[in-house]
């Protein structure tokens, strides 16, 4: 019997001797987001936080990128709650002439050309008829001959995205104050813990920073494709656009191949929220 208890022992000692420990629960967090200095992307601070530089320059000027006018497209031009279409005009609020838009554009593409006063919340209607009808939907820059080929979501359409299981979940939340950039690990830190990210600067929207930012979450993210601009529903329309282009290195040369554009539910709609 002590020789068999004996031949136990040294089997179980082998056995523990084989197992691997399990891997700390440390080690299965996410890898941290980086950290964007301002003005320059360095990261600063031990716990994510960023020093704002006080005599940071001015606002860069930054270049207009996008894709090349989609030649064939029917072009529609924004006049307020309005859109024009050659010699006619819409108000995509009322139901008879959204469905003459939508008849007129269905499975069209459309490239939609911002005026300069209009806001994202006067053109939810028309912005619901081009989803459900055009084929595709374009947005031109209002400063160069270059447009975004868009997703375009409602608020549920929006919800449904983030709900989908996917690494990075890529969002620009477009505010008043400047651009917040989350993930779905958290919020790029900027100069504020409690301010956006790319904070607005002399009263301008800082598009040469956000570009970096972007940069910088492709670099933590490389599977991810696509990413979603969130306006603020007050935000002018030509504004949004041009945020976009933060996401082009070059004419032809976006960090995500696809864009999302979120547009504010119409009135009148549920969303079934």
């Amino acid at each position: 019997m002590r020789v068999l208890g004996a031949v136990l022992l040294v089997s179980v000692g082998v056995g523990c001797r084989d197992e691997k420990p399990a891997e700390p629960l440390q080690s299965l967090k996410p890898e941290p987001l980086p950290s964007l200095a301002s003005g320059s992307g360095a990261p600063v601070g031990d716990a994510g936080a960023v020093v704002r530089d006080e005599s940071a320059p001015p606002v860069e000027s930054a270049p207009v990128y996008g894709e090349a006018l989609p030649e064939e497209a029917l072009r529609l031009d924004l006049a307020g709650e309005q859109v024009r279409l050659g010699q006619e005009s819409f108000e995509a609020e009322r139901p008879a002439e959204a469905a003459r838009l939508a008849e007129r554009v269905k499975d069209r593409e459309v490239l939609l050309v911002p005026d300069a006063d209009t806001y994202l919340v006067q053109v939810s209607e028309l912005l619901m008829v081009l989803r459900d009808s055009a084929k595709a939907v374009w947005l031109k820059h209002p400063d160069g001959p270059v447009a975004y080929p868009v997703v375009l979501r409602d608020e549920a359409g929006f919800r449904a995205w983030l709900e989908e299981v996917a690494a990075g979940k890529l969002r620009i939340i477009q505010r008043s104050d400047g651009f917040e950039l989350m993930t779905s690990v958290g919020k790029l830190p900027g100069p504020d813990a409690n301010g956006p990210s790319v904070p607005v600067r002399g009263g301008r929207q800082d598009l040469a920073t956000l570009r970096r930012a972007l940069g910088l979450l492709k670099r933590r993210f490389k599977t991810s494709e696509d990413i979603c601009l969130v306006p603020s529903f007050g935000t002018e329309v030509a504004q949004a656009v041009r945020a976009l282009g933060a996401v082009y290195t070059a004419n032809g040369e976006p960090l995500f191949e696809t864009l999302c554009f979120i547009f504010p539910t119409p009135r009148g709609v549920k969303d079934g929220g």
